[in-house]
This record gives C-alpha cells, sequence and structure tokens, in this order.
C-alpha cells in the first residue's frame, strides 16, 4: 500500500511540475499528463506503474469526464445556431471519416485499425477548445458559437461510435450477430426509457430537495453519473454511454450549471491518470516506425478538417474570416479520440501499436493546433488575400446570425432573488429590460416558471458559474446578496473575467458601501435606508402637511407616477383626471418640493409624488388611470441615437466653432464629445473649434441622426467608425 502511495505521490509531482512547463508553453495540460506517462512509465525511467486502482482512478475520471458532456449537453444551441452546426459537424465527420480510412489503407493498416485510425482523427477536443476560446474572449463571438455548436454534434458522434463499437465487440464474441444485435437494441430502449420516466417524474423533485445542500447535490450527482455508467456496462454499452445518459438526465434542470462548475476540477484531476496511464502505453521503441504516418495523419488533421470547415461555411454563407477561424478549432483530435482507441484495445479490435500512433497524433495536433488557434488573428492576416475563394459574394447568413445574436443576449443579470431582488426584478422586466436571474435557493429555482425571466440554479461565489453567464454581452450585473465577503468576491471574479459592464451591489452599513465603492463597484445601493428615506417622506410630506392643515377630514390618495405611465411627460389638464374620475390632482412633491393646487399646464414627470382628494370610488379610478402603461409602439422612434462623424481635412467645418455650426437648429442633433488624437472631450464648451481630424459624437433621434447623415455630403463630412465596429 505504502509502494502505491509512494508512486501516486510520485506521478502528482511530475505532473505538476510539467503541468507548469506545459503552461509556460502555453499548451494543454492533456500534453503535459501524457509525458508524465511516459516520463514514469516503463519506456521513461520506469520509477512507477500504472495499478489497477490508478486504472480505476483513470475509469472513474471518463465516467465523470462523460456525465458533464451530457450535462452540458446544450440542444438549444444546436437548434439556434441549426444548419450550420449540423452541416459542419457532420459534414466534417464525414469527410475525416472516408479519406482517414483511406489514408490508413494506403498506409498498410487493416481494415478495422483503419477504420479506428480514421473515427479517431474525426473528432476534435470540446475541453481544449472552449479553454482556449474563453482565454481569448472568443467563446461568445460568432466563430466560437458555431464552433462549440458543431463540437457538440461531434461530441453525439462519438457516443453513437462507441455504442456501435460496444455492440460490434458483444455480436463478435457470441457467434449470433442477429440475435445479440436485437438484445442490444431492446436492452437500449429500456434503459432510455428508464432514464426518460426518471427525468420526468423522479429527478426534478429529488435535485430541488438535495439542493438545499451543494455537498449533498454533488455527490448524489457524481453517484448517479457511476452508477448509470455501472449499468450501462452491466448491459453492454460501456460505462461511456451511461455515465453520458446520466448528464443527459440532468441537462433540463436548473442545477446543471451548478453541477457541471463543481465537478470540472474533479473530472481535470482524475482524467489526468488517463493520460499518464495512456502515455506510459506508449512504447517508444516503436515510435521510429510510427513518425511517418504520425506526420501524415497530423497534417491531414492540421489541414483537411479546417479546409472542409470553410468549405462547408463559405457555402452557407458565412465570410472567410468567420470560416477560417471555427476551422483552426477542428485541427486536433480530441481525448475522445484517446479513449476509442483504449476502447478498441479492450475490446480486442486493434492492438496497442495502433493506440500508441493516436497517441502520437495527438500529441503532435494539440500541440500544434494550440498555437494555431492562440495566433489565428494574425495567422488570418497572412492567409487573407488568398482564402477569397472559400467566401460567396453575399455572406447572408452571417449578418443574420449578428442580427439575431444581439436580440438574445439579456441587458442585467441579477444575483438574488430574495423580496428586495424580486422587486427588482419585476420592475425592470416591467420597464423593458432583458433580465436573467441567478440564485441559489431551490425552491425560488423551482418556482421560476412563474416568473416572466429566466432563473438560473448557481453560486455568486463560484467562478465556474460566472464563467458560464453570458457576461460579453451583459451591460450591468447586480447583486442584492447580503454580505461583504460574498460582493466582494463577485467584483474580484467579474474583473478575471475581463467583464466590461457595470457592477451593482448591495451594502446594509456604510462601511460595506465604502468598501464597495473601494473595490469597484459603480453604484451602492442601500435597501433600508431607501425605505426609510421612502417612509419618512410619506411621514412628513406633502399629504401629512395637508392632512395637518385641513380642518375637515379629506380624502386623499398617493400616487407615485412611473416611467411608464401614461400620464408622465403630459400637462394635468390633459389628464383630465377631474372630468373622467371627480378627483383632482391638489399637490405634487418633486425632488423634495411640494407644488400645490396645480394649474392645467403643470407638466407631470417620472417620480411625481401626486396627492390626490375625491371621493373613495374616483380615488381608486383615478389610481389605475394614472397607473396605465403607455403604449409603447413606435417607442424606438422616440429613443436618441448616437453617431460618430470624422471631419475630414476639406471639410467646410475647419475653424468654424459648434456655436457658429449650431447642428441642434440645422439637423437636430447636438455634439456631446469631440476626440481629438488620443484625447477625448466630453461635453464641449460651444466656443470650441472644428479641426481636421476631429470625431465628432453627435446625438439625436433615429430619424434627426437619419438626416443629418444624409445630408452630411452637403458640408463636406464624412461618416467614422461604423457602429457595429465599436
Amino acid at each position: 500500500m505504502d509502494h502505491l502511495f509512494y508512486e501516486t505521490a510520485l506521478i502528482l509531482a511530475a505532473s505538476a511540475a510539467l503541468g507548469g512547463l506545459t503552461l509556460w508553453l502555453r499548451q494543454p495540460l492533456i500534453v503535459a499528463f501524457i509525458l508524465v506517462g511516459i516520463l514514469v512509465g516503463p519506456s521513461g525511467l520506469n520509477l512507477a506503474g500504472v495499478d489497477e486502482r490508478l486504472q480505476l482512478l483513470a475509469e472513474i475520471g471518463i465516467t465523470v469526464l462523460l456525465f458533464v458532456v451530457g450535462l452540458k449537453l446544450d440542444l438549444h444551441l444546436i437548434k439556434t445556431l441549426g444548419p450550420v452546426a449540423l452541416a459542419t459537424g457532420l459534414g466534417q465527420v464525414a469527410f475525416t471519416s472516408l479519406f482517414g480510412f483511406f489514408i490508413g489503407l494506403a498506409l498498410g493498416f487493416s481494415i478495422v485499425g483503419a477504420l479506428y485510425l480514421a473515427v479517431a482523427l474525426t473528432f476534435s477536443s470540446t475541453i481544449i477548445i472552449v479553454k482556449l476560446l474563453s482565454d481569448k474572449r472568443e467563446i461568445d463571438a460568432l466563430h466560437g458559437r458555431i464552433a462549440v455548436g458543431f463540437l457538440i454534434v461531434q461530441d453525439i458522434a462519438v457516443i453513437l461510435a462507441m455504442i456501435g463499437l460496444n455492440a460490434l465487440g458483444a455480436e463478435a464474441a457470441s457467434g449470433h450477430p442477429l440475435l445479440d444485435g436485437l438484445l442490444v437494441l431492446l436492452k437500449g430502449t429500456g434503459l432510455l426509457i428508464a432514464v426518460g420516466l426518471a427525468m420526468r417524474f423522479i429527478l426534478p423533485m429529488l435535485l430541488a430537495h438535495l439542493a438545499r445542500s451543494q455537498e449533498l447535490l454533488i455527490l448524489f450527482a457524481l453517484a448517479w453519473a457511476v452508477l448509470l455508467a455501472a449499468v450501462g456496462d452491466f448491459l453492454g454499452f460501456s460505462k461511456e454511454v451511461g455515465a453520458f445518459l446520466a448528464g443527459v438526465s440532468l441537462a433540463s434542470t436548473p442545477f446543471r450549471e451548478a453541477i457541471a462548475g463543481r465537478l470540472v476540477s474533479l473530472r481535470d484531476f482524475l482524467l489526468l491518470f488517463f493520460f499518464i496511464s495512456l502515455g506510459a502505453q506508449l512504447d517508444l521503441a516503436t515510435v521510429g516506425a510510427q513518425i511517418v504516418p504520425a506526420l501524415i495523419f497530423s497534417v491531414f488533421v492540421l489541414v483537411g478538417n479546417p479546409l472542409i470547415v470553410m468549405v462547408i461555411m463559405g457555402v452557407m454563407g458565412y465570410r472567410k474570416r468567420t470560416g477560417f477561424l471555427a476551422g483552426l478549432t477542428v485541427a486536433q483530435i480530441s481525448e475522445f479520440s484517446l479513449i476509442l482507441g483504449a476502447l478498441g484495445v479492450s475490446l480486442g479490435h486493434i492492438d496497442r501499436e495502433t493506440l500508441g500512433l493516436i497517441t502520437l497524433i495527438g500529441l503532435i495536433t494539440i500541440g500544434l493546433s494550440t498555437y494555431l488557434i492562440l495566433y489565428s488573428h494574425q495567422i488570418y492576416n497572412r492567409l487573407s488575400p488568398w482564402l477569397g475563394v472559400f467566401e460567396r459574394r453575399h455572406p447572408y447568413r452571417e449578418i443574420s446570425e449578428k442580427e439575431g445574436k444581439t436580440s438574445e443576449a439579456p441587458d442585467i443579470i441579477l444575483f438574488g432573488l430574495g423580496r428586495y431582488g424580486r422587486n427588482i426584478a419585476n420592475h425592470l422586466v416591467r420597464r423593458g429590460k432583458k433580465l436573467l436571474a441567478v440564485d441559489f435557493d431551490p425552491q425560488i429555482v423551482a418556482e421560476s416558471g412563474h416568473f416572466p425571466f429566466p432563473v438560473l440554479y448557481g453560486d455568486a461565489e463560484d467562478p465556474e458559474q460566472l464563467e458560464n453567464l453570458p457576461l460579453r454581452q451583459t451591460r450591468w450585473l447586480v447583486s442584492t446578496l447580503p454580505g461583504k465577503a460574498v460582493n466582494l468576491e463577485i467584483i474580484k471574479a467579474l474583473r478575471t473575467q475581463g467583464y466590461a459592464g457595470r457592477i451593482v451591489l448591495t451594502a446594509h452599513s456604510p462601511d460595506e458601501a465604502e468598501t464597495f465603492r473601494r473595490a469597484g463597484a459603480d453604484k451602492v445601493l442601500w435597501p433600508y435606508v431607501d425605505a426609510a428615506e421612502l417612509a419618512v417622506d410619506y411621514l412628513s410630506g406633502t399629504r401629512e402637511e395637508l392632512d395637518t392643515q385641513s380642518p375637515w377630514e379629506l380624502h386623499l390618495e398617493e400616487v407615485k407616477l412611473r416611467p411608464d405611465s401614461a400620464a408622465s411627460g403630459r400637462k394635468i389638464g390633459k389628464i383630465a383626471l377631474r372630468t373622467r374620475t371627480g378627483a383632482s390632482i391638489v399637490a405634487v412633491a418633486r425632488a423634495g418640493i411640494s407644488y400645490y393646487d396645480p394649474d392645467a399646464d403643470f407638466r407631470l414627470f417620472p417620480g411625481d409624488l401626486l396627492v390626490l382628494l375625491g371621493n373613495a370610488e374616483g380615488l381608486e379610478q383615478a389610481c389605475r388611470i394614472l397607473e396605465e402603461r403607455k403604449d409603447t409602439a413606435g417607442a424606438d422612434e422616440k429613443r436618441f441615437r448616437m453617431k460618430e462623424v470624422l471631419v475630414p481635412d476639406n471639410s467646410a467645418w475647419m475653424g468654424r466653432s459648434l456655436a457658429d455650426l449650431d447642428l441642434r437648429r440645422q439637423h437636430g442633433v447636438s455634439v456631446i464629445g469631440i476626440q481629438r488624437g488620443a484625447e477625448r472631450l466630453i461635453s464641449p464648451r460651444p466656443d470650441m473649434v472644428v479641426q481636421p481630424g476631429d470625431v465628432l459624437l453627435v446625438i439625436g433621434s433615429p430619424l434627426a441622426i437619419r438626416d443629418f447623415m444624409e445630408h452630411r455630403e452637403d458640408d463636406n463630412i464624412l461618416p467614422g467608425k461604423p457602429e457595429e465596429e465599436k
């Protein structure tokens, strides 16, 4: 036992050391782990063997890997990306398998060996690609979303391949292929029905109960993954298929992100032993004979896979740049390729030399493709002139993808749906904001179907949770969670993720508020202070003064005018409240000032506190009228737009001040900023003189901006940067 403990300690120490080296070389840790296996194994220093107990850890690691893949199977992403994910994923699988098979035959491999090599070359590493794209902040870019879409298609394909290979192995062992094929079909159908019933009637309620303790939730998820892996292996489908189904069964629950986030570190640790065992099985004595086939297959993967992706995406209407960047993500083989090779060895379909060849191809392609992805933009800039053949004259689909993307992203992410958070959420939705809420209470998540916004189960202090949120498109992140530590952790995690939006935190003391401001919060909410101020306004405000001075008992009612009220921005006379209800507006409180007996020309604004006088029925009717929401049809035309315009050297505006140009009167727009070189001047003075090369930031209604840009040639003005490039 001590001997095994010492070997494990040696393996972990070597993994940490080589892991640091590969990190410095900007390589995935998979490369380090395989090299550790070669180093400490029989082909290297022979310092440690791969004990069956370490093999058990490797098998559990593969189980957790397949479970997480199933857990994060985003079928909605495939649906939204639709044809491009399926066409690119399946097209690349078919192309690589077919040509890889013929290359294998030409190199002298058997039909079965060539088939395994071809299928192994097909799959790309979801783990590596997602990590690299996330580090480059490109996971939410168009090519990143497309890449994740067809990687999911590949993951489904590899699961189907494993099922097929296990079925072939079972048939070959029994000698009754037809009968065994029917038996496999029946057992598979029974397993799917059982899992489906559990998804429908058992798992949702069970998870909602277990989620009260996150430790118990993670323990159950792990137990469920291993249990179904064992069932899958018992029925002849392999552990991997059972683990994948376990993940899929939990993928539709609101707890999947929390489970996946907590299992990622465990998955990576356990997979270490699998990759080390692969490296230990690599016979360096045969590497010399495998170098040439490995290089041929590696060139095929590094060049052929990106080419077929670019061809398919070009035909489907994407720009050459998008096709090139997405294509580079398939220029390596996957950890699933190695798992598939190990499965082939266990079934007796291929020998260890073939598995060693697959491992060698993995080292070459993963190592080189990492640099291709890291420097993808620089490589594209050099190759761009020769890539026009991969682009249609009009890349119509990319335009629609960009338009669709902007409409789906939430405006605000809200952490915490307690009473305060839920009220904020409801008011934000009422004002037309797109909201995504995150809460750690399983009871609230279970009731999320009644909310007019999506709710995720998650922990704000979990960095993995933040990685799975659409932070890049979100302008505000609001936390209503109590506690200094949790909110400071949110700020730290957001800065680590490169979040560029605004952060709003909730404080319950002056000390907390000051700490949050120093840490980088853009705004601090004070629920109790704000509520206390409202209470004081009520107790000592306009209505209270009217009640105090009146010798008679009056029927008064207070109504706060909301921004979306139909009465906002209108004059009292136009509302005709007295004519319609018999109730009158006898006072208006605005910004701490009371306006008594306002006349018919008095204009009401959002936030005004109106004091109404009348009988009970009239007051109730008047309150309903004032709370009616305004018609939002055509609201977009009432909003403002911003536009940048560049003042060229030959402009007629040269040497003229903003007051002389009088753009407000001429075109209905205002200059709110001037960029001069690297300096940006906000709210410039009217006497500021326009110079050549200035970039003016103008603001106005959409109609005014459109009219201004249409007539810019009259004043020799040229447009600045297009809006989509800002």
